[in-house]
């Protein structure tokens, strides 16, 4: 099986074409996953409607009955629940680190042991968070480690 991506035309719309000689029930259901996942997501930013992409968000915290969406340098309350994000988020690289927190993988720049289990991920934007015992597992097999 080969696979090639290629950059459209300025003026071009992004396409997918799949060849091949006859699909089979995983090649179905990664076709049917990729089209219900959304590219966008509303974020409220002081009394303002705002469109986030989720290759933009590095984590998503619940606080108090309310979620977050933390980008590089802004914050945006999100209308849904963090185990909604969950099931959204679950084709892309998007991992519950915590009971209140959704981190993005590809946003994380390494990984620092920590008492009990735990681990603090640092994040390309410079923060850090910390990943639950509980979580780290399944974090580590996701990424590789």
């Amino acid at each position: 099986m080969k696979i090639i991506i290629e950059s459209p035309q300025p003026d071009e719309e992004d396409v997918v074409i799949v060849r091949c000689k006859s699909p089979d029930q995983r090649l179905i259901a990664m076709l049917c996953t990729f089209h219900k996942v959304k590219s966008e997501l509303t974020g409220y930013l002081n009394g303002t409607i705002v469109p986030l992409n989720y290759q933009d968000i590095y984590y998503f915290e619940a606080i108090d009955s309310r979620v977050f969406a933390y980008s590089h340098s802004d914050v945006y309350e999100i209308k849904h629940k963090l185990y909604e994000l969950e099931e959204l988020l679950a084709p892309l690289d998007f991992e519950r680190c915590s009971k209140s927190m959704i981190v993005n993988l590809e946003k994380i720049e390494y990984l620092a042991p920590q008492f009990s289990g735990k681990l603090e991920a640092h994040l390309k934007n410079g923060e850090n968070i910390i990943i639950s015992r509980h979580y780290a597992h399944n974090l580590k097999i996701k990424l590789g480690v």
